[in-house]
């Protein structure tokens, strides 16, 4: 019987889904931020807001606080006096024959217990602290019922037996049923009694406690709170509506301006009222007619030349087959001739294949502005395509002294319109053969890799290289790098920008790296399938042996 299987066990993805979901609400709520300046302008405000209030309210709180205490510090003194002052003219009254000390001091504390349930405070009596005559039973320490003797702190018993002097502090009235550390806020006043009759020094202490004022403190707090969280909201809300009636306009704006730059020249902003928000509408309005008119201009004037160049390269299509055949003729003939004649007949030649050459990339041209190109798709391994036009070019980089390296150590699959592919090749590796071998290294090296999504393939020359500004042109039409210089492998000037839009065509990419002294490197990557989006190149745009102060390479 074959034994049963078990599901693989699936490995808990709770933290790591948990931390994704983090990261990705992370990275939401900060491209938010950064594009919402009305939540930054709304939270920099009811943050500065929250600010100001807390500092208000904690110094208000504070001045309520001291008042408070200091008004309950001194009515505590005053009436914790009073009562010791009376409890003495008792004494005094009493003298030492009519009770024993016992019963004189019970006597004490009742009277003093009595008059505090009714006046809101507790007492502690401790003693004695000296004795003449006292008795052996008249030490201990008594106290309103319920009420701990601990909440008399050690340093202010310590002040009290050592002076005479009225002394107080703050402290917490502990209940004997609160655990340590706890109670109510109080203040606790202590005065030092002679009972007269043994003549014993006994430490009287008041404790009043503070309840009445914490409940005031509380009621503040509460109220500053609450006030302050309304204005809060109260401030949130007015700069909420301050900025949408200032940022929706400028939204508007940018809405109108990518409508604008996406093709709809006609879009325009509504204007209402005459405020600054109106006169910029207005001024937006008119700069967007004057891009509107400026731009037709162009479009009419480029069309124009487009249509120029078009009409005029048809045109000399007709001619120049004319000029071949009699070119023909006297180029087969110049044996016959003279030898001046002979050069002659070779030079018209050369030429006219020149101007073949022009003609044809100038119809190419006008194809792509006219948006008349297509491709003829295949699935071509590109690395034949390169091994093809390096064998070709091989007799020119021969009498130019350069030297062709080809690296392609796989094939590379792609599904390209092989014609215009091997077209874009041939004219890189023109170029570097045509730049390579002005100074240092002669080579030319054409690389060629592929990744399963793109294929790509860079051409690099150790020439003159190219300076940081010239990158831009290097794609323009009939630009050259070195105007001074002649050319010497029959370029048209058309290449490059025939090349860009060849790659271009196939969805892909042609780029440029280059620095004076470094030489060149360019990369064409078109992806595999046609239609694909490309998101990276399998090859470096930027080489392995470019010098490190290069632009766009770090140290």
């Amino acid at each position: 019987m074959a034994a049963a299987s078990r599901p693989d066990p699936v490995a808990p993805a709770g933290p790591v889904s948990l931390r994704s979901r983090a990261g990705r609400l992370l990275r939401g709520s900060f491209g938010f931020w950064r594009r919402s300046i009305r939540t930054r302008v709304v939270v920099a405000i009811v943050l500065l807001g929250a600010l100001v209030a807390g500092s208000v309210g904690l110094f208000v709180t504070r001045q309520i606080s001291d008042g408070l205490v200091r008004t309950r510090v001194k009515a505590s003194v005053a009436e914790a006096v009073g009562e010791t002052d009376s409890a003495r003219e008792r004494l005094a009254a009493a003298g030492s024959s009519e009770f024993d000390p016992d019963a004189q001091l019970r006597q004490l504390v009742e009277s003093l217990v009595a008059r505090g349930a009714i006046r809101g405070f507790e007492v502690v009596v401790m003693g004695p602290i000296s004795t003449v005559t006292a008795s052996p039973g008249s030490s201990g320490i008594q106290t309103t019922p319920g009420i701990a003797a601990d909440s008399v702190p050690a340093r202010l018993r310590t002040v009290v037996e050592r002076s005479n002097a009225t002394s107080w502090t703050y402290t917490r009235a502990r209940r004997l049923a609160d655990d340590p550390g706890e109670g109510q806020p109080a203040v606790v006043v202590g005065s030092r009694v002679l009972l007269p009759s043994d003549g014993s020094t006994y430490t009287l202490y008041f404790l009043f406690k503070m309840t009445d004022e914490q409940r005031t403190l509380d009621l503040v707090r509460r109220s500053l709170l609450t006030s302050g969280g309304l204005l809060l909201l109260l401030t949130a809300g007015v700069v909420l509506l301050v900025t949408r009636q200032v940022i929706n306009p400028v939204r508007l704006a940018r809405r109108v301006a990518e409508r604008i730059a996406s093709g709809r020249l006609e879009e325009r902003m509504h204007v209402h009222g005459e405020d600054d928000i109106a006169r910029l509408a207005v001024s937006f309005n008119q700069m967007a007619d004057a891009l509107q008119q400026q731009i037709r201009q162009l479009v009419d004037l480029s069309r124009v030349q487009r249509q120029f160049v078009s009409d005029v390269s048809h045109e000399l299509r007709t001619p120049l087959t004319t000029v071949r055949m009699a070119g023909d003729v006297l180029h087969d003939s110049r044996a016959a001739f003279d030898p001046v004649a002979s050069r002659a007949a070779e030079l018209l030649q050369k030429e006219l294949d020149r101007f073949e050459n022009l003609l044809a990339d100038l119809l190419e041209i006008s194809r792509f502005d006219a948006d008349a190109a297509g491709l003829e798709l295949a699935e071509v391994n590109l690395v034949d395509v390169a091994h093809r036009v390096v064998d070709q070019s091989e007799a020119v980089a021969r009498n130019r002294g350069v030297q062709l390296v080809l690296r392609a150590p796989i094939p590379c699959i792609a599904e390209v319109d092989e014609r215009r592919i091997e077209r874009v090749l041939r004219n890189l590796v023109a170029n570097a053969i045509d730049h390579a071998g002005v100074r240092g290294d002669s080579r030319v090296v054409v690389t060629v890799g592929a990744d399963g999504h793109a294929v790509g393939v860079t051409v690099r020359d150790y020439g003159v290289g190219l300076a940081p500004g010239q990158l831009a042109m290097v794609f323009n039409r009939f630009w050259r790098a070195d105007p001074a210089r002649a050319r010497t492998t029959g370029g048209t000037g058309l290449g490059l920008a025939i090349s860009l839009e060849d790659t271009q065509l196939h969805g892909g990419w042609l780029q440029v790296w280059g620095a004076p002294g470094a030489g060149a490197q360019f990369r064409v990557t078109v992806p595999c399938r046609a239609g694909e989006p490309l998101g990276h190149s399998p090859l470096p745009l930027i080489p392995a042996d470019a010098p490190t102060d290069t632009p766009g390479r770090p140290a």
